[in-house]
C-alpha cells in the first residue's frame, strides 16, 4: 500500500480535521456513540490535537456494519492507527466501552511494536480483569423496548429519542453491535503497560465508582492517577471543562519524548 492509499484508508477512523498540535489525544467513544461528541474538546485543550475515533456504523460511517467483537475491532483500529503514523507524541483516551477498546488498543500497539502513548485515560468502565464486567445480560436477547429501558437506565440519551421509533432505528444498531463487542470480550492476562494511566471516575455513576475504577491501577506499572467529576455515567461528557483539566494536567506531567 502506497503512503497515500495508507492514509486515505484511515480516513473513515478519524474523520474531522481539527486544529494540529505537538500531542495529539485519541478519543473512542461509548457504546452507541460517535466521533462528534469530541469535536467540541478541540476548544477546551489548548496544545492538544483531538483526534476522534469513529467506528463504523454510526456517524459518517453510518451506512457501514459496525463490528461485534473485540479482536476485529482492535485489529483494524491498530491497523488503521499506525498508517497515520503520527510523528509526536501522543495520548489515548477512551469512555466505558471506549475504555476497553482503547486499553486493548493500546496492548496490540505494544505487541507490534508500535510506540506507546505518553498517557492513557479511561472513564466510566470498570477494570479489564472485574469478574463484574459480564454481570450484564446479553443485549441480543432484549427487545427494543427493553434496550430503550437499558439506555434510559444509563443515561446520557434524551427521552424524546428514546420514544422516536425513527431515531430509535439509527441508535438501536450500533448499540446492539458495540455491546456484543463488549460481550465478546475476553481478558487475557499480560504485563502491565509502561504507560501513565489516569482514571476518571462520576460521582454517581450506578455502573461503576470511584472504588472499582482504582481496579485499573493493576494494569500499568508506570504512574496511576485516580480523580473524579461530579455527575452519573456520562459526566465525562456533561463536565467536559472539568474533564479537559484532568486531561490537561496529566499530559503537563507526562514524559514527551
Amino acid at each position: 500500500m502506497t503512503a497515500t492509499a495508507a492514509l486515505a484508508a484511515t480516513r473513515p477512523w478519524f474523520p474531522f480535521s481539527l486544529p494540529d498540535g505537538p500531542t495529539r489525544l485519541y478519543c473512542l467513544p461509548h457504546a452507541g456513540g460517535s466521533a462528534s461528541m469530541f469535536v467540541p474538546w478541540s476548544r477546551g485543550l489548548d496544545g492538544v490535537a483531538v483526534r476522534p475515533v469513529e467506528p463504523p456504523g454510526r456517524g459518517t460511517r453510518l451506512g457501514q456494519t459496525p463490528y461485534t467483537g473485540m479482536t476485529a475491532l482492535v485489529d483494524d483500529l491498530a491497523q488503521a492507527f499506525l498508517a497515520e503514523q503520527p510523528d509526536g507524541p501522543y495520548a489515548v483516551y477512551g469512555h466505558s466501552l471506549g475504555a476497553l477498546v482503547a486499553f486493548e488498543l493500546v496492548r496490540e500497539l505494544r505487541r507490534r511494536g508500535a510506540p506507546l502513548p505518553v498517557h492513557l485515560f479511561v472513564s466510566g468502565c470498570l477494570a479489564p480483569d472485574d469478574p463484574s464486567q459480564d454481570d450484564e445480560p446479553p443485549i441480543g436477547s432484549l427487545s427494543d423496548a427493553q434496550v430503550a429501558d437499558t439506555l434510559r437506565r444509563i443515561g446520557g440519551t434524551p427521552e424524546h429519542l428514546l420514544r422516536d421509533r425513527t431515531a430509535m432505528r439509527l441508535v438501536l444498531p450500533p448499540f446492539r453491535a458495540d455491546f456484543g463487542v463488549k460481550q465478546s470480550y475476553a481478558f487475557v492476562p499480560q504485563e502491565p503497560l509502561g504507560v501513565p494511566m489516569t482514571a476518571i471516575a462520576a460521582t454517581a455513576d450506578p455502573r461503576v465508582g470511584a472504588a472499582a475504577m482504582r481496579g485499573w491501577e493493576r494494569h500499568t506499572a508506570d504512574r496511576f492517577e485516580l480523580r473524579t467529576v461530579t455527575g452519573g455515567h456520562f459526566a465525562v461528557l456533561e463536565q467536559a471543562e472539568a474533564t479537559q483539566r484532568i486531561i490537561r494536567r496529566a499530559l503537563a506531567a507526562s514524559p514527551v519524548t
